[in-house]
C-alpha cells in the first residue's frame, strides 16, 4: 500500500502545520525552522535501508562534510523522514472508526519535527545507546503531547491516547 497523490498532498500540508507548531512551541521563527534541513519521503521513493518494520515514520541522519575524516563543527547533518506509507494506511484501515489519517499524520509529522530539533540543539546524540534513545521517545512524545495541546480536537486526543508512550511512533537509524 501506498500514499495516492491525495495523500502525498495531505502529508505536505501536514508537514507545514506541523513546522509551525514546532516554531510557536520553541519560539523559532519562520527562518530559524527553515534552517533545520530535512526532507520527507514516502514509502515508494524510500531507499533499501530506509524502509522499517514496525514503525510509522523511519528518521535517517546523512552527513555531509567539506574534507574527509572526523567529524568538524562545521559539518552539515541532513535528516530525511521516511514515511512507511503502509503501516500508516493499515492502521487507519484497521482503526477506521476512529482513526482518521489527519491527525495521525499531524502526530507523527509533530513527533519527527521534535526530534530534528532537539537532535540540532544537541539534547541528545542521534547515535545514542539504545537505552538512551528509549528514553528519549518518552520525552518526545511528551513534548508532542504538549505541542498538540493548541489544536486538541476529539481525534487528536484520540491518537494520543492510543499511541501513548506505550507505543512506538517512529524509529531512529543512521
Amino acid at each position: 500500500m501506498h500514499f495516492n497523490s491525495l495523500q502525498k498532498s495531505l502529508a505536505n500540508n501536514i508537514f507545514q502545520q506541523a513546522e509551525t507548531l514546532a516554531g510557536k512551541y520553541f519560539r523559532l521563527s519562520r527562518e530559524e525552522m527553515k534552517n533545520y534541513r530535512y526532507d520527507v519521503k514516502t514509502l515508494a521513493h524510500l531507499e533499501k535501508h530506509e524502509v522499517k518494520d514496525g514503525a510509522f515514520a523511519h528518521l535517517c541522519r546523512y552527513h555531509c562534510t567539506k574534507d574527509e575524516g572526523a567529524n568538524r563543527p562545521d559539518d552539515i547533518y541532513f535528516y530525511r523522514i521516511c514515511l512507511q506509507d503502509n503501516r500508516i494506511l493499515d492502521a487507519v484501515e484497521r482503526g477506521q472508526s476512529f482513526i482518521k489519517l489527519n491527525p495521525l499524520l499531524l502526530y507523527i509529522a509533530a513527533h519527527e519535527l521534535v526530534h530534528i530539533i532537539r537532535f540540532e540543539a544537541r539534547e541528545i546524540d542521534f547515535d545514542a545507546p539504545r537505552e538512551e534513545k528509549e528514553r528519549e521517545e518518552d520525552k518526545v512524545h511528551t513534548i508532542t503531547k504538549d505541542m498538540l495541546q493548541s489544536c486538541i480536537s476529539p481525534d487528536i486526543k484520540l491518537i494520543l491516547d492510543c499511541f501513548s508512550n506505550r507505543y512506538k511512533i517512529g524509529d531512529l537509524f543512521n
